[in-house]
């Protein structure tokens, strides 16, 4: 991959990566109410689900997610569905001491599951499959394997740290957001965040 290739990709990465969206906003809020630690299962979680789209998406399967309609639309209502219940259970949490592995629990193999109801990821891993696995500078890539174990090597990089910047953050605020109603109104947008999120994917 040329200089110019990969410098392109880094930017992509790191635009698409550090914009809020679920994960950042999962992150976030699982820090504030749980701690960096009870966050961090899920920042691990998010690289892993990552890869193995970014892994699907290269075998040919996100192709066949985009040009099936129902199946396109099948992740979409999945994933808004799981976004929405996740929302929900966000905004019941409004004191540190209420929050608990019943109310706000995002397990590993969850976290890892909801990259594949993003309907944005499954575009994403479409979009960098197109423009550097399969092309090389506007040329069929000789070495698409390659390419792909790259592209992978990066994005598990750029996934776990957007999410841990943004676990960090929230755990930051975690004292502040111990007084009085802060930290349910905190999570009542977080929720909102999540709602709108899972809204924006229906029209995508």
């Amino acid at each position: 991959m040329s200089a110019t290739e990969l410098t392109a990709l880094l930017l992509f990465c790191t635009a698409m990566s550090f914009s809020p969206g679920p994960n950042t906003t999962l992150s976030t809020a699982l820090a504030a109410n749980l701690g960096l630690r009870g966050a961090l299962k899920f920042c691990l979680a998010v690289p892993t689900g990552w890869t193995l789209l970014m892994l699907a998406c290269g075998l040919g399967v996100g192709a066949l997610v985009q040009g099936i309609p129902a199946l396109r639309w099948g992740v979409k209502l999945l994933g808004v569905a799981y976004m929405l219940w996740l929302a929900w259970k966000l905004a019941g949490a409004a004191r540190m001491t209420e929050v608990d592995a019943s109310r706000l629990n995002v397990t590993f193999l969850q976290g890892v599951g909801l990259q594949f109801l993003n309907i944005k990821a499954w575009m994403l891993g479409l979009a960098l499959t197109a423009g550097w696995v399969v092309n090389a500078a506007g040329q069929p890539a000789p070495n698409p394997g390659e390419r792909l174990a790259l592209i992978c090597m990066v994005m598990v990089l750029f996934a776990f740290t957007s999410n841990f910047v943004y676990a960090l953050m929230g755990s930051m605020l975690r004292q502040w957001l111990s007084q009085g109603q802060r930290l349910a109104w905190f999570n009542r947008v977080l929720a909102g965040v999540l709602v709108a999120t899972a809204l924006w994917m229906l029209t995508v």
